[in-house]
């Protein structure tokens, strides 16, 4: 019993882990492997909460892990994705600018954080940072087909955006697991990277990855359905 409550915190802990790794591939010059491993790291951030309600494993731990996973992997990471591909050549005005992402984020994580449980049922409260920091991986992951001028302005954007007062629905009540359309963005990237040819060099967590996701998502919608 005690393990099967642990077990939502070690799929946050695995996004987390992801978030590191992240940055570390982006620190090598690997910049779509490190987009994909925030992908990942989506998906497994998807899992923890519905986990830990299933397995009534809900605790003040989970939540804060989660949390401070969340920086990591969707604030920290794309930031750093961000500065090595496109704001390095501003030199320390642009470490300063990447800067500025994972602080939007903190200030968004601890405000939804002491937020009223009724006030998040059905909407957010600006956006989520694991919906800015995916964005900002996707715009690596294609940077060659987006345009530097739109990459400065989606990331100006999704700073303010997090912190906001502007609504973004949870999607809760729609009949699809929560972030269930990200597997179909996964896909189209995992299938990006083969075209590209650097799936020989991409850890083959992603291909462990995306079946055990589908295969959950499978299982929810059953559910549900039912």
């Amino acid at each position: 019993m005690r393990f099967t409550k642990s077990i939502p915190n070690m799929f946050t802990l695995g996004n987390l882990y992801c978030g590191f790794l992240s940055i570390g591939y982006a620190a090598n010059g690997q910049y779509k492997n490190a987009a994909i491993l925030i992908l990942i790291g989506m998906m497994l951030d998807s899992m923890d909460g519905r986990l830990a309600r299933m397995l009534k494993a809900d605790s003040a731990l989970g939540k804060e892990l989660d949390s401070l996973a969340d920086i990591v992997t969707f604030g920290v990471a794309p930031s750093f994705l961000i500065y090595y591909t496109y704001f390095y050549q501003f030199g320390l005005l642009g470490l300063l600018v990447a800067g500025l992402f994972p602080l939007f984020g903190a200030y968004r994580l601890a405000r939804f954080n002491i937020s009223s449980p009724k006030s998040s049922l059905n909407y957010f409260i600006g956006v989520p940072i694991t919906a800015a920091g995916g964005i900002l991986a996707l715009i690596t992951l294609f940077g060659e087909l987006v345009p530097n001028i739109i990459t400065t302005v989606l990331f100006t954007a999704l700073c303010f955006l997090m912190v906001s007062k502007v609504r973004i629905p949870s999607l809760k009540d729609v009949p699809l697991p929560k972030y269930g359309t990200i597997i179909t963005i996964f896909l189209g990237c995992a299938l990006y990277m083969v075209y590209r040819g650097t799936y020989g060099t991409f850890p083959y967590l992603i291909y462990i990855a995306t079946p055990l996701y589908i295969a959950y998502l499978a299982y929810l919608f059953v559910k549900r359905k039912k």
